[in-house]
């Protein structure tokens, strides 16, 4: 089988691994399982779950077993990697509900079924009926609190205070690995380069106490040129559920890539070949521009399917002059005002946010920017502008 560490170093994924020549031998001869773990913080997963799904899909398709773990166990403390503050714990119940939804998303990405078809586990089946006592003679003692002081994760923390309750993360996570390896033979844990030191702990774990081969690779983190994550906007996270982000708007958000991340994005987020991104992203001029529709036509393709995907597409087209046909919101015959209309459209969630975004000059009627948002509106059917990227048709209902 062709060796899927070099299409992850070819498209830019791998940023960390340990015993990388051993590594690159196994996943070159043998069907290797494999890990990433999610955390269901959400009833959603966003972008940044999207880019470790895609990297999953190419090492299934390599021959590669998923094993898709669900933090149900974890969640319940609260990962402090990335974060100056301590995750609010959730309840029993609205884990298993975010762990179903989790689900159903990634079942449109990777294959469930076959002989290297995923499988989904939760590491709740394991954790939450632990033995302290037991856990901590056959796991703690294997661990050095000074080492762990100095992973990134928790230094980061300390100005600001580390419970203990989030210092165990790092041993349940290695844990999680652990028990993978006993009952599923998983040898390799990837995820984001955030995760490296809960990564290695696990692997190093495996390599302690059962005396065989683990490994460890995380993957750059999906941030802009400039060092910013992505996949957020002013609303907040980018979701892969139409009923958080639109496909509209999940298409007008990678229309939107700035020039110098388009090349990186298509490497990472779709399946193009790699020849022909380099021939879209040849040119850095008004050319890029088509490069940016290739990537955002592909990324809602992929999650919300090709008619979600055209029609996004033309919808976009045609708000910025294009042709095509433009998403119409739906407001009651008697709203009477442009600060109606913008609340009742759902483009402000109040009349005073509505309000102070007429009086900053970000709303226009037609051709027409407004400067009074107790305006009368247009009779029949008008075009609505809010900004730059949002374009609508409204329509009396």
């Amino acid at each position: 089988m062709a060796n899927v560490m070099d299409t992850l170093r070819a498209r830019g994924f791998v940023k960390q691994t340990v015993y990388e020549d051993e590594l690159y031998e196994k996943l070159g001869k043998e069907s290797v399982p494999f890990y990433i773990g999610f955390d269901p913080t959400a009833d959603s997963l966003h972008v940044g779950h999207f880019m470790q799904l895609i990297a999953m899909k190419h090492m299934q398709d390599a021959g590669h077993k998923p094993i898709i773990l669900i933090g149900g166990g974890t969640a319940m403390i609260g990962d402090p990697s990335g974060r100056t503050d301590m995750r609010a714990m959730m309840t029993k119940e609205t884990i298993a509900h975010h762990v179903e939804c989790f689900k159903a998303q990634m079942s449109r990405f990777i294959r469930f079924d076959g002989e290297n078809g995923a499988i989904v586990v939760n590491n709740a089946d394991w954790l939450l009926d632990l033995n302290y006592i037991d856990f901590l003679r056959e796991i703690g003692v294997h661990f050095s609190v000074n080492k762990m002081l100095t992973a990134e994760c928790f230094r980061s923390r300390m100005e600001r205070g580390l419970s203990f309750l989030e210092f165990n993360y790092m041993l349940m996570q290695a844990y999680d690995f652990l028990v993978l390896h006993r009952n599923y033979n998983c040898s390799l844990e990837l995820g984001g380069d955030d995760q490296w030191s809960n990564i290695l702990a696990g692997a190093d774990l495996i390599r302690r106490k059962e005396q065989k081969p683990a490994f460890a690779m995380t993957f750059t983190l999906l941030t802009t040129s400039e060092g910013k994550k992505m996949g957020k906007t002013q609303k907040g996270a980018v979701w892969l559920d139409e009923n958080k982000t639109s496909p509209y708007e999940f298409y007008q958000y990678w229309r939107n890539t700035a020039d110098a991340d388009v090349e990186k994005c298509l490497k990472l987020l779709t399946f193009l070949p790699l020849d022909e991104i380099a021939a879209l992203t040849e040119h850095r001029d008004e050319r890029i521009n088509r490069a940016k529709e290739v990537l955002a036509y592909e990324l809602t393709r992929t999650v919300h399917g090709e008619e979600k995907a055209k029609k996004a597409q033309s919808e976009a087209k045609a708000a910025f002059g294009g042709g095509g046909e433009m998403p119409v919101k739906i407001i009651p015959s008697d709203t009477a005002t442009l600060i109606g209309a913008l609340v009742a459209s759902g483009l402000c969630k109040s009349n005073g946010e509505a309000r102070r975004l007429v009086e900053q000059g970000g709303v226009s009627v037609g051709d027409e920017k407004a400067t009074d948002g107790n305006m009368p509106l247009p009779a029949g059917d008008f075009i609505l502008h809010k900004g730059k990227k949002v374009h609508v048709r409204i329509v009396r209902g």
